[in-house]
């Protein structure tokens, strides 16, 4: 399925959480003077414009990144991916997650991006080339993981963000999670998924925690973007969590538990 376009969610609450764990990972990572590889099995665009009307549209990124921004400290690595951007790209540009891992590795660092959207496909090339490169495909996400499996550098992190347009995912994820786990046993594995009033996401949740009970499983909620609306949180499960993560995940906590003191 080939609808879906990030733009009109790029900045809500759910990637403020996505991106701010990503980011404090890929910096805990480059700590270590060793290469690494960065994957991601659906990556957009990679930045995004704030001010363009399906942005405006919805009001997501006013209600998360425009609220929450400032509330990371200034040393936060999320911080300061926001900060090189907003200086590169102007004040209304937003990194999607392939420009976050962009700005935080190195040149020995690899990338592999996969995005199948034809649209947001060239528009990621681009993105990429002014940020120093990648390796892009477009095809499916989990059929490049697959491919690629395990990467070299051995040392390294892949983010799993799906739309969830195709509801067979929560379905078929705990399985293509547990093969590439047995692929690349030292990978730490971000898998995002949205909460929702249906409770979609629970079937695949439980298949997770029951096959990977060491895994870290990290929620935070939130009033939905609009009347209506079924997301109602963001969950992330990582496998193979580096050593701070939970007391990271915890810093993060502090920050969204604004929003419900506001």
């Amino acid at each position: 399925m080939l609808s879906y376009q990030h733009i009109y969610h790029a900045g809500n609450l759910a990637d403020v959480h996505k991106h701010a764990a990503l980011a404090w990972v890929l910096d805990y990572l480059t700590g270590k003077d060793k290469p690494l590889s960065y994957i991601e099995t659906h990556a957009g665009r990679g930045l995004y414009d704030l001010r363009a009307a399906e942005a405006i549209k919805t009001g997501e990124a006013k209600a998360g990144i425009g609220r929450l921004a400032q509330a990371f400290a200034p040393d936060h690595p999320y911080r300061r991916v926001l900060t090189a951007v907003a200086q590169k790209y102007g004040p209304n540009a937003y990194a999607g997650s392939p420009l976050v891992a962009a700005e935080l590795l190195r040149a020995m660092d690899n990338i592999h991006l996969a995005e199948l959207h034809p649209q947001e496909h060239s528009a990621l090339k681009a993105t990429m080339q002014n940020a120093g490169g990648a390796q892009i495909y477009q095809q499916d996400g989990f059929e490049m993981a697959q491919s690629i499996c395990p990467p070299e550098p051995r040392r390294g992190v892949m983010l799993i963000d799906p739309s969830y347009e195709i509801k067979t995912d929560y379905d078929r994820i705990p399985k293509i999670i547990g093969q590439l786990a047995r692929k690349w046993n030292v990978g730490i594995v971000i898998l995002w998924y949205p909460i929702l009033t249906n409770q979609a996401q629970q079937s695949m949740v439980k298949a997770l925690r029951t096959t990977f009970p060491e895994a870290i499983i990290d929620t935070q909620t939130f009033p939905p973007a609009r009347e209506g609306h079924g997301m109602v949180g963001s969950g992330l499960f990582i496998l193979n969590p580096p050593f701070g993560m939970q007391s990271a995940l915890e810093d993060i906590s502090r920050v969204f538990a604004q929003i419900k003191t506001a």
